[in-house]
């Protein structure tokens, strides 16, 4: 049965709702933005249910501030406390040995830096945040793609030449291009030092989606090669950064799944000496 809970953390309290079930691994939902623990179009509480179901306990939460927590929103980057007493009552209300945690969009960002301080065992990313903007228009990622689609649609083509194109964006957007380094941010680089201890991670991209694209940009930036080496990225054909639609969802849930089942003394085992 769904319970309603309530965590304390730092002075305040945080809401929180439990899926409970009986196994020994436990997934714990991270929001992302100022978004509510149900999730978009109650995505989150759709994948909590379905996941208890298979067996694993579900906790989700609103940080500090949002929903019907108490406190001040201080944003993702300032929610590590909140993690961490979501991770310990997790840990303490449950059977739980090991706990995985899944964030989307910023809430991937707080993971990849604070997942260490709160103990969490095995991390999933979502369509990381991790390029801030520097102006009202999309990652140069995101312009990119978006103009070559625009390039061998006859729509587009036919916008343009008839003046039913914003000049002002389509000058500021070829600017971003013309001046993109692909150098790193600051936030890419605690996003890669955050998940340097080797802590098992899977990335999840929602492959047309904005942030998603922006993210993959970076990840490919050279200093960031061992990473790659060791993170496996899932790609999956959406542009729906929430993964709303139905073929979406399902295809989280057993992102998720895999996650939670896997062989997790094989995992952690030191590699073989050859």
């Amino acid at each position: 049965m769904r319970r309603l809970v309530t965590i304390p953390c730092a002075g305040e309290t945080i809401a929180a709702t439990l899926d409970p079930a009986e196994g020994d691994t436990a997934l714990l939902i991270v929001s992302g933005g100022n978004e509510l623990r149900i999730g978009a179009h109650r995505g989150m509480a759709l994948l909590a249910a379905a996941v208890a179901a298979a067996g694993f306990p579900v906790l989700r939460y609103d940080r500090r501030g949002i929903g019907d927590s108490t406190g001040t929103n201080g944003g993702f980057l300032s929610a590590a406390p909140d993690l961490m007493c979501a991770t310990a009552w997790l840990r303490a209300a449950t059977c739980a040995k090991r706990i995985v945690a899944f964030g989307n969009c910023d809430a991937a960002t707080t993971l990849a830096l604070f997942h260490g301080s709160a103990g969490i065992d095995r991390l999933l990313l979502a369509n990381p945040w991790v390029v801030e903007p520097t102006n009202d228009l999309p990652p140069a990622a995101a312009i990119r793609a978006t103009y070559a689609q625009r390039l061998v649609s006859p729509s587009a083509w036919r916008r343009l030449l008839t003046g039913r194109v914003n000049f002002g964006r389509l000058t500021r957007g070829l600017v971003t291009l013309a001046t993109d380094r692909r150098t790193p941010t600051g936030l890419t680089n605690r996003f890669a030092e955050g998940l340097a201890s080797g802590t098992p991670t899977d990335i999840l991209l929602a492959t047309d989606d904005h942030t998603a694209r922006a993210f993959l940009d970076a990840w490919h930036l050279r200093h960031l090669s061992d990473l790659r080496a060791r993170i496996p990225v899932h790609h999956h054909a959406s542009a729906s950064h929430s993964f709303a639609r139905p073929a979406d969802r399902d295809w989280l849930r057993a992102q998720v799944l895999v996650a939670l089942s896997r062989d997790w003394a094989a995992a952690t085992a030191p590699p073989a000496r050859r």
